[in-house]
């Protein structure tokens, strides 16, 4: 059973501590390093993936996972997955031609422990590969679950998602008129589409119904605008030394936020809200899906 992977199974600081290593442990064998010049682009890849973070998108794998039987090799293998996309997106993210950022999970971003090229590269690899690691035969015994899975994080990932989430953003920097529905159409492509498609990955690994995917979706993504609700704030009110990263970057390029639209007193009750509409969600799920029920009030609470 998954929940093996966790002592605490009702503890949530020592289940992501427990969910995070074991999704460290895989990548540093997916991502050996080879003989040969290539070996550099690995070591970049390395270096993102394995920096210090909460690994809250693999935990929400292994957690949805663990309300449907699923083995703890196929639930890795997807942790894995995801968590290689989202270093990739980071990556990307902090380039100079995007966000221009040097700090993240707390160390130099990779573009400046590199170079700019070879961060594009990590990126590419960790994408690419994490679709690699979707199509293994270890991931799930039948290949109609696994291209399900490939195809759902394609779209979550892509421009119907993430990319799409991001480009959006990108213009939002120029425009400062934007609204809440705008704001909230972007978060919920840039990011909470990964956080949709970590917490309906355990429903697919299961085959569960799709009335159940449609609960953990709903889940998903009240849980993914929360979570950027608190990242507005951290940005607002947090610091570099909290964070991990630098902070008050959106006031200063006068960026349109859930803060600079609700301010701040309005942001947090608005995620309040929406954690509380998340957990309505989980009802029918019982006591198993008591961590998820953790991470929704989590998400809002973090310094980083």
């Amino acid at each position: 059973m998954i929940s093996s992977i966790w002592s605490k199974p009702d503890h949530l600081p020592t289940a992501l501590a427990e969910s995070a290593s074991a999704v460290d442990q895989l990548i540093d064998k997916l991502l050996a390093m080879p003989d040969g010049p290539e070996a550099r682009v690995y070591e970049a890849m390395r270096y993102s993936a394995q920096a210090p973070g909460k690994r809250l998108r693999p935990f929400l794998v292994l957690a949805s996972a663990s309300l449907f039987g699923v083995s703890l090799t196929s639930a890795l293998q997807v942790a894995a997955a995801i968590e290689m996309v989202h270093t990739y997106s980071l990556i990307h993210d902090d380039l100079p031609a995007m966000d221009d950022s040097d700090l993240r999970r707390g160390r130099p971003t990779c573009h400046k422990v590199y170079d700019d090229a070879t961060a594009i590269l990590a990126g590419d690899g960790l994408l690419t590969m994490a679709f690699e690691v979707l199509a293994d035969a270890d991931t799930h015994g039948d290949p109609a679950v696994r291209c399900e899975l490939v195809s759902y994080m394609a779209k979550c990932a892509g421009p119907a998602g993430m990319v799409g989430g991001q480009m959006i953003d990108l213009q939002a920097e120029h425009d400062s008129s934007l609204d809440i529905g705008a704001i909230t159409r972007l978060q919920r492509l840039k990011t909470g589409a990964l956080i949709a498609f970590s917490c309906e990955a355990g429903a697919i690994l299961g085959k569960a119904s799709a009335e159940t995917r449609k609960l953990l979706h709903a889940y998903a993504h009240d849980i993914g605008l929360a979570f950027q609700i608190a990242d507005d704030l951290l940005d607002a009110e947090g610091t570099e030394a909290e964070t991990g990263k630098s902070v008050a970057r959106d006031a200063e390029a006068g960026k349109a936020t859930f803060v600079s639209i609700l301010g701040l007193d309005g942001a947090k009750t608005q995620a309040r809200a929406l954690v509380d509409q998340a957990l309505g969600h989980l009802d029918s799920f019982g006591p198993p899906a008591e961590l998820l029920r953790q991470v929704a009030h989590f998400v809002i609470q973090r310094r980083s």
